[in-house]
């Protein structure tokens, strides 16, 4: 049994995901434009993940939302390559395999929904999250794809879903 639950997003979910983006962005540098913590959907993800081939999770640990994460098509890119977009956990959520437990719900929705690929971005400093990118198999790409506007990000993943 995990020490938290994974559910999709409710509207309910908006504030607390919005407050758990604008708190851990900054912790990693990722601040202004250029990064997610200025996407408008921020506080609507909810609304936000409803549309087609969309989907965003949240962690809930003790009744309290403390992470998330989704998956959405690529802005500018292949119709076959998802984005995973605004995975980010608050410390208590750290270690205890939460993250393990969303990629995995959020890849077997990007197969459900007919990718083939799916692309992430973050930014140097962010080692746990990259040690768990590799670790789900995904492949560091020299360059963006895409025009998803991030462009204070450093980092490029992209992951055949068909081998992993």
């Amino acid at each position: 049994m995990h020490p938290f639950l994974l559910r999709p997003i409710q509207p309910a979910d908006d504030a607390a995901i919005a407050t758990i983006i604008r708190s851990v962005m900054p912790e990693f540098g990722a601040v202004g434009s250029g990064f997610a913590i200025a996407d408008p959907e921020v506080d609507w993800m909810s609304r936000a993940y409803a549309a087609p081939r969309h989907t965003y999770f949240v962690v809930e640990r003790g009744g309290r939302v403390v992470g998330g994460g989704g998956i959405a098509p690529l802005a500018g890119g292949d119709p076959d390559t998802c984005e995973l977009r605004k995975m980010y956990f608050l410390p208590e959520a750290r270690g205890l395999g939460a993250g393990t437990a969303l990629m995995a719900r959020c890849l077997a929705a990007a197969r459900s929904f007919g990718f083939r690929q799916c692309y992430l971005e973050t930014l140097t400093g962010m080692d746990a999250a990259m040690r768990l990118y590799e670790r789900s198999g995904f492949r560091r790409l020299d360059a963006p794809l895409g025009a998803t506007g991030h462009g204070g990000c450093n980092r490029f993943y992209l992951l055949d879903l068909a081998s992993a």
